[in-house]
């Protein structure tokens, strides 16, 4: 009877403990920590922690510390890390319609760009809705990094024809097809690993967003930048389904409304840094910025990329890219 009630008293004891301690959200992510995606996760876990009065914390693991960018979808499916975040298009292997962000010159212009991405968008609620099918990551929320760019030395690319027998650091599917239209050579070069194969000489032409250049210091190794915005450049923001299911109803709200919150706070400052960041990148390297006669011979350049999205992504490809086109 004594050891009976000794053993109620420590397992009362050990989930007293386990309550006051609170539970832990690990993070994966793949930019530096003073990337603006990483604070947005500080923002998160702040809220998420005051929400909750300390009960769920997040710990962030920057610089794929945990894992490389193409590893993300599997590692927070399978329950290896609990969140994190990740390109869009690290998903096409599971869901190919993911892609449709990265079709050269269709979200073409910041207010389409705005109401593909915007909270509740046809074209969200279908990928959102793929993607945890598909890989068991629930989408939380969306992550803008910025529009592409492409990084040179020595000469802007202002033509296709400049990316003609050119190696060119690439990211997913669809800027693999973007530069082949263009003659170029695609390799893939996760994101952490750029300003190695920059600095090495691997690859001839850069492919980022502007922020990257700033934060992952590329200018150092690339000196000319070209404005190409030619596709979207989308993160998602992302947590095992399993383990916010298990979560009561007042931490999943509470992980919700802190979505919801840093989502919002995010969206009206990425377009205003993006062109910040090139202002300030004038200083440190050569910054061009397309003309529209230069982007319509890109445009026509890369025409058939769409087809080759809507051969591979089938029905929701088509429901996608339907969406996109109506805005």
């Amino acid at each position: 009877m004594l050891l009976r009630t000794f053993a109620v008293t420590l397992a009362a004891l050990v989930m007293s403990t386990c309550a006051s301690v609170g539970e832990t959200i690990k993070v994966t992510l793949q930019l530096p920590e003073n990337h603006y995606l990483a604070q947005n996760w500080r923002d998160f876990g702040d809220i998420v922690s005051q929400k909750t009065v300390g009960d769920l914390k997040v710990q962030l693991f920057p610089s794929a510390e945990l894992f490389k960018d193409n590893q993300v979808p599997s590692a927070v499916g399978t329950g290896a890390v609990e969140a994190g975040s990740a390109s869009l298009v690290q998903y096409a292997a599971a869901v190919p319609a993911v892609n449709v962000v990265s079709l050269p010159f269709l979200l073409d212009n910041e207010i389409k760009l705005k109401k593909a991405t915007a909270p509740g968008s046809r074209l969200r609620q279908i990928l959102d809705e793929a993607i945890l099918k598909a890989t068991n990551n629930r989408v939380l929320w969306w992550q803008s990094y910025g529009r592409n760019i492409y990084l040179s030395k020595g000469a802007p690319l202002i033509k296709p024809d400049d990316f003609i027998g050119k190696r060119v650091r690439t990211y997913g599917q669809v800027q693999d097809w973007t530069v082949e239209a263009l003659g170029g050579i695609p390799m893939r070069v996760s994101g952490s690993q750029q300003y190695l194969a920059y600095e090495s000489g691997s690859v001839d032409v850069g492919m980022t967003a502007t922020t990257g250049v700033e934060t992952r210091e590329l200018y150092k190794v690339m000196d000319t930048l070209t404005l190409s915005h030619d596709s979207a450049v989308e993160f998602v923001a992302v947590m095992n389904n399993d383990f916010f299911e298990r979560l009561s109803d007042e931490k999943q709200q509470a992980i919700l409304d802190a979505a919801a919150q840093v989502e919002a706070q995010l969206a009206g400052f990425v377009h205003a840094d993006e062109a910040a960041a090139a202002d300030r990148l004038r200083g440190k390297m050569s910054v061009i910025t397309l003309t529209e006669p230069q982007r319509a011979a890109f445009r026509a350049a890369t025409a058939g990329v769409r087809k080759r999205f809507l051969d591979l992504s089938g029905d929701t490809g088509k429901a996608v890219l339907g969406a996109a086109e109506s805005l």
